[in-house]
């Protein structure tokens, strides 16, 4: 079995690959979760939805989020009324928040509901929060405290960022699944998706206890990078990192998994940084790592596995 950990448009992409490449039962899919909020009264979780919706093949191949085909009908009624229309909530993805709320309110998990939701949408895969209890991203910028989506969407990450918390993140428990996965013995290997290290995977390394079972497991970990001869594929990975005071490079990838994984899949334009990154202790895999379209998606996946598993791809 391989454990994925995703979040963002290019965990969506590579768990897509990874999903063409591997059967149901050798693939599990950890998403985070942090990004998750209450708007309009409804429960959105982005990268969940992200990931799902990529995996049924019913993504916005453009945006990569979203439903292709969507409609806006409620938004424009919505704007009509006055109310707030700066999160855009297509009209089919709508359905998607209202089951899920509905759901939670009833009492259910959002590990029961989130798999309720994919196997509805025809995901045989496994796709789950990398918790069931609440965890929130906040940015601290130079305009103050944020929550996540308020800097992310209204924002559009324009606010220069000073630190970032993972608000509930000491009191929250790895969802069941997870840790399953992580105890299961047929683990065999551990993919980190090129997705920002900052808001998508730290997130779930905060989350007490995880980062210390995903060394102990003594598995191959493996990590793509989300930077590409130094500047990010998609959203503010490189402003993250000079903002916070780093190079926006593979390198500082490499210090940034440092400790935690073994290998780390870098594009062929950064191939002169293979010796810095071996200087960390992690072996630089080549790869084509930009995914413009599924078969690039599947390629890099096998390519990924069979870096850290030789011969399970």
């Amino acid at each position: 079995m391989i454990l994925a950990l995703a979040g963002g448009v290019g965990g969506a992409k590579l768990a897509t690959g990874l999903a063409r490449a591997l059967p149901p039962s050798e693939l599990m899919i950890v998403v985070n979760t942090a990004d998750d909020f209450e708007h309009l009264g409804l429960h959105i979780s982005p990268d969940l939805d992200t990931v799902m919706y990529n995996l049924a093949g019913v993504h916005d191949p453009e945006l990569g989020w979203g439903i292709a085909n969507e409609t806006w009908n409620f938004m424009a009624a919505l704007k009509m009324l006055g109310g707030e229309t700066w999160f855009q909530l297509g009209d089919r993805d709508l359905a998607t928040h209202l089951e899920r709320t509905r759901r939670l309110k009833a009492g259910e998990g959002l590990t029961s509901v989130t798999q309720a939701l994919h196997r509805s949408l025809g995901v045989q895969h496994a796709i789950v929060p990398m918790s069931d209890d609440s965890v929130r991203t906040i940015v601290h910028t130079e305009s103050g405290r944020l929550a996540f989506q308020d800097y992310f969407v209204r924002l559009k990450c324009e606010p220069a960022v000073k630190r970032i918390e993972y608000e509930g993140a000491a009191r929250a428990r790895p969802s069941a699944a997870f840790s399953a996965t992580l105890g299961d013995e047929r683990l065999r290997g551990i993919v980190i998706c090129p997705s920002n290290p900052f808001l998508s995977v730290a997130p779930i390394l905060a989350i007490p206890g995880v980062r210390e079972k995903l060394q102990s497991r003594q598995v191959p970990v493996i990590a793509v990078s989300p930077i590409v001869g130094g500047r990010a594929i998609k959203g503010p990975a490189a402003k993250l990192f000079q903002e916070l005071g780093k190079e926006a490079s593979v390198t500082e990838v490499a210090r940034f998994y440092r400790g935690l994984v073994d290998k780390l899949a870098i594009d062929e334009v950064d191939r002169p940084s293979m010796s810095a990154i071996r200087d960390l202790g992690i072996e630089p895999v080549v790869a084509r790592t930009v995914m413009s379209s599924d078969a690039d998606k599947e390629l890099l996946a096998r390519e990924v596995v069979s870096a850290c598993v030789p011969g399970l791809s």
